[in-house]
């Protein structure tokens, strides 16, 4: 008899805690930090500069990303591949967000793969071949030059997209099936919430993703202003009033 990776209690509980922490909070650390790039190079180069200074950087990145990563990643494939598609006889909302969160994560298994080659070790022949690690005052421009063709944008667009459903509908599934939230009505409350936050991320996300093509993004560049760029008067300390003393 065949064996089944999906029906493994202990390893389904495993992959969801694992999607949530420490995943879902570093993917929120990760938009957090590309965010810096609405107020300019300066302010992103800076930012990725402080993560590189960090200590213990590389046991974070091992133990904290790579290696729950790489699990998450292979069993969520090994699950998918057992899925069993109904959305065609039984055409409800669940049925369609299973199968969404199927296909998100098989796109992002590819697709991070991608993105740690390129970025992290700019090991992608024809694209980006100096990574951001270890060149934390280039990130900006090494950033900026890849989004600026159009396919690898595409491509970043629709993996933010994934990881927003993902993370936000994981948080649902994990707080249901952890029997977090129990009641009818308080797992459609959830469901509900759960959409708004991935509907956040993902514009906070693709926001930030268009700050390297222009500043602030998608929002007027009036309130994302680069340092770099303001007056002498901006930049100089509003003078304090002297106070007067009494007689």
């Amino acid at each position: 008899m065949a064996i089944k990776f999906s029906n493994s209690f202990l390893m389904r509980k495993l992959h969801q805690v694992t999607g949530i922490v420490p995943l879902g909070i570093f993917f929120l650390f990760h938009i957090y930090t590309n965010s810096a790039a609405l107020n300019g190079a300066k302010v992103f180069n800076d930012h990725v500069e402080d993560l590189h200074e960090m200590p213990y950087l590389l046991l974070v990145e091992i133990f904290g990303v790579f290696i729950p990563l790489m699990f998450h990643a292979v069993y969520g494939m090994l699950i998918s591949s057992e899925a069993k598609v109904n959305v065609f006889n039984y055409r409800f909302a669940r049925n369609w967000f299973y199968v969404l969160q199927r296909i998100s994560g098989v796109y992002l298994f590819f697709f991070l793969l991608f993105h740690i080659l390129n970025f992290r070790f700019g090991l992608i022949p024809g694209l980006n071949m100096t990574p951001v690690a270890g060149n934390a005052q280039q990130a900006y421009a090494i950033i900026a030059k890849e989004f600026a063709i159009w396919w690898v944008l595409v491509l970043y667009i629709l993996g933010l997209l994934a990881t927003a459903w993902h993370l936000a509908y994981g948080v649902f599934l994990f707080a249901v099936d952890w029997g977090i939230v129990i009641g009818v009505k308080a797992q459609k409350i959830l469901l509900y919430g759960c959409l708004g936050f991935g509907l956040i991320l993902a514009f906070v996300g693709i926001n930030s993703a268009f700050a390297f093509k222009r500043p602030c993004g998608f929002m007027p560049a009036e309130l994302c202003q680069d340092p770099a760029e303001r007056s002498p008067a901006e930049k100089a300390p509003t003078p304090r009033m002297p106070v007067q003393k009494g007689p």
